[in-house]
């Protein structure tokens, strides 16, 4: 209970972040999922982690170099290519090792230490700050707000691109507005979270949650639940073990996804 007090009294930021990064990245990646583009989420925190690093050689905001590299990259990401020579796997493959690697020779260039690029690539969510918060709500507000509003073309886009098109639906502006969306997403979690982070929970809670049933509502408030359970549970025992609290969250939502997988494997799940 001691550290419970500690935890509510010394990092009341780092729940409040945590529950609305992991909240809303897990409800957003679920479409990801659905959409068969796993490999964006750790593209784009890396996307993200770049821009971020360019704000620490430059010296402006992190925030602000983050969006600009994240939406860029969303842009891009929107474009169909099924159409076209490479696949998407492809380029999203580029952008990771690309973005990764000129994020650490940025940060080293600088002539900043072993740590200042452990936090760029990692973050650390018990050290929220006021400020972090600040913007992380300023951009979830409204992203939510749109999401929720026009969720019924975006879904049909990603269920079923042709179909969609055949209804009517602009499958190019919906497709391009969900990766923007996720884009400022990413960048606004990157910084608090870290790009290992973020990209767990947009693909583990979801793949996890997505094990456990097949109805889309359910899917999104499992994924969220489990996203949200483990951020909080991860906090307080980092708090109490004194370990990495981004690493134990990431822990504690593989070893749920690992007990999903279990479970369905039981062979009464097989009758």
């Amino acid at each position: 209970m001691d550290h419970l007090r500690v935890l509510l009294e010394l990092f009341p930021w780092s729940l409040v972040a945590g529950v609305l990064i992991a909240a809303l990245c897990a409800a957003m990646g679920s479409y990801v999922i659905l959409k068969r583009v796993v490999f964006i989420g750790v593209a784009l925190s890396e996307a993200a982690a770049l821009g971020i690093a360019a704000g620490m050689v430059v010296g402006f905001p992190g925030f602000a170099g983050a969006a600009v590299l994240t939406l860029i990259s969303g842009l891009g990401l929107s474009r169909p290519y099924e159409v076209g020579r490479l696949p998407r796997d492809a380029i999203l493959g580029i952008l990771f090792v690309t973005a990764a690697a000129l994020s650490v020779l940025l940060v080293s260039g600088a002539g900043l230490g072993l740590e200042e690029v452990k936090a760029l690539l990692y973050g650390d969510l018990i050290l929220t700050r006021p400020a972090d918060l600040v913007i992380v709500a300023l951009v979830f507000l409204p992203v939510t707000a749109l999401w929720v509003l026009f969720h019924r073309p975006i879904l049909f886009t990603f269920l079923d691109r042709e179909a969609a098109r055949l209804l009517g639906v602009r499958v190019v502006f919906w497709e391009a507005f969900y990766f923007c969306a996720l884009a400022l997403v990413v960048a606004a979690s990157a910084r608090v979270a870290g790009a290992l982070l973020v990209f767990a929970y947009l693909v583990v809670a979801p793949s996890t949650a997505l094990l456990a049933s097949r109805r889309l509502a359910t899917v999104l408030a499992l994924a969220v639940g489990i996203a949200i359970g483990c951020t909080l549970l991860g906090l307080y025992s980092a708090l109490a073990l004194d370990l990495p609290a981004n690493q134990l969250v990431v822990a504690l939502l593989t070893l749920v996804f690992m007990v999903t997988i279990a479970v369905r494997a039981l062979p009464w799940r097989q009758q």
